[in-house]
């Protein structure tokens, strides 16, 4: 089952980064997704296949209306 992941989500991965966190966001979608850890701000390049295996579970999602102006 494909969990459906939208720009800006929240996520938890199931390993945590070195820095200690383990919030994620997602900040490119397409065959691969980046995400960026929420404490340090490093990004990391994840295949789809292997990031929908790696999420625990989505933490917060973006208000809806709430981009740029």
């Amino acid at each position: 089952m494909t969990v459906p992941f939208q720009l800006g989500d929240t996520v938890q991965l199931k390993k945590p980064h070195a820095c200690g966190a383990n919030e994620w966001v997602v900040i490119r979608m397409g065959m691969d997704i980046r995400v960026k850890c929420a404490r340090c701000g490093h990004s990391v390049l994840i295949p789809r296949s292997r990031f929908e295996r790696l999420v625990r579970k989505i933490l917060a999602r973006p208000e809806p209306g709430g981009g740029v102006q």
